[in-house]
């Protein structure tokens, strides 16, 4: 398989997740500002939406979105317990968490991230992401919830790292919601995750 990824970006959560998976991949990194790869190849070609992930498979076919990424991919190595059974509550309960990350999390950083976004658009911007995080930080509070789904570690924990990580370049202190920040601690210790935020040279 094949990630084409840019560093830091929202391909780390899919990068993360096959290395948990212990499954043998391709890194090509794609330029979020020149839409590239680094051979010069236009991203577009690869990707006609223009952004990452994009994930090739071994008969050539492409799978985006992360979120339908990090499910194929746990699904290719189940021992790795990465995503429940497809089919189970539990399965559902994930797809809860990546619903929430993609569309109430990842999608509210974005006027951060933008050049042309007005202040007002950026402190709106904290603001939403400041009220979504309340909620995260109240179930990580929970007994018994080291992480999203609980003590293992799944494909959501991984999707949320890469978007709170994004907030030492966005001016939110983590530290503001200790479980949250704690929680950033553990998952970030994980080898898999070391390995990821290396070789992204994060």
């Amino acid at each position: 398989m094949k990630l084409y990824y840019s560093n830091g970006a929202c391909s780390l959560s899919p990068h993360i997740v096959l290395r948990e998976a212990g499954l043998p991949f391709e890194l090509v990194r794609a330029s979020t500002k020149t839409h590239k790869l680094d051979d010069g190849t236009d991203f577009h070609t690869i990707n006609p939406k223009g952004y990452v992930p994009v994930l090739e498979l071994e008969d050539g076919q492409r799978l985006t979105e992360g979120p339908a990424i990090v499910q194929y991919i746990a699904d290719q190595a189940p021992a790795a317990k990465l995503a429940p059974p497809m089919g189970t509550l539990e399965r559902y309960r994930l797809m809860e968490w990546l619903n929430f990350i993609g569309t109430e999390l990842h999608k509210s950083f974005g006027p951060l991230f933008h050049p042309g976004a007005t202040e007002e658009a950026k402190t709106a911007a904290r603001q939403s992401i400041a009220k979504r995080l309340d909620w995260v930080e109240q179930q990580l509070a929970q007994p018994g919830h080291e992480l999203l789904m609980g003590t293992h570690f799944t494909v959501a924990d991984a999707y949320l790292f890469t978007v709170v990580n994004w907030t030492q370049w966005t001016q939110i202190d983590v530290k503001q919601w200790p479980h949250l920040a704690a929680y950033m601690d553990r998952v970030r210790e994980r080898p898999a995750v070391q390995a990821a935020l290396k070789a992204e040279k994060l």
